[in-house]
């Protein structure tokens, strides 16, 4: 119902937003979706690997769930799979265990909630 959907160029770009957003403190969480798909360089394995550091560290950082639903694939076609079509919907799992982890940082910073 509240939700705010804001767009980067790409993976790379994620937790610098995040971490914006984050501080901002008016989301009680945010969820990163996205792709990476590999390529023929190494490229890959940096984008993917900073993404997910940094936007664990905005979570770590800030005490905002960041859900993670950045793909991390070998093609076009699996990561349209994991989004939905055969091999579930990772975007749904990643905001399923984001709004599961600001309740529960809600219920932690204030137990009579």
């Amino acid at each position: 119902d509240n939700i705010e959907i804001v767009k980067v160029p790409g993976s790379w770009e994620m937790p610098i937003v995040a971490r914006e957003l984050a501080r901002q403190k008016r989301h009680d969480a945010i969820i990163a979706l996205g792709a990476v798909i590999r390529g023929e360089t190494p490229h890959f394995d940096y984008v993917a690997g900073e993404a997910a550091r940094g936007l664990a560290e905005t979570a770590a950082g800030t005490g905002i769930p960041v859900g993670f639903g950045v793909l991390t694939c070998n093609t076009i076609e699996q990561a349209v799979d994991r989004s939905g079509a055969k091999s579930g919907n990772k975007g749904f799992e990643a905001a399923t265990t984001a709004i599961e982890m600001a309740n529960l940082m809600r219920r932690l910073r204030d137990p009579s909630a």
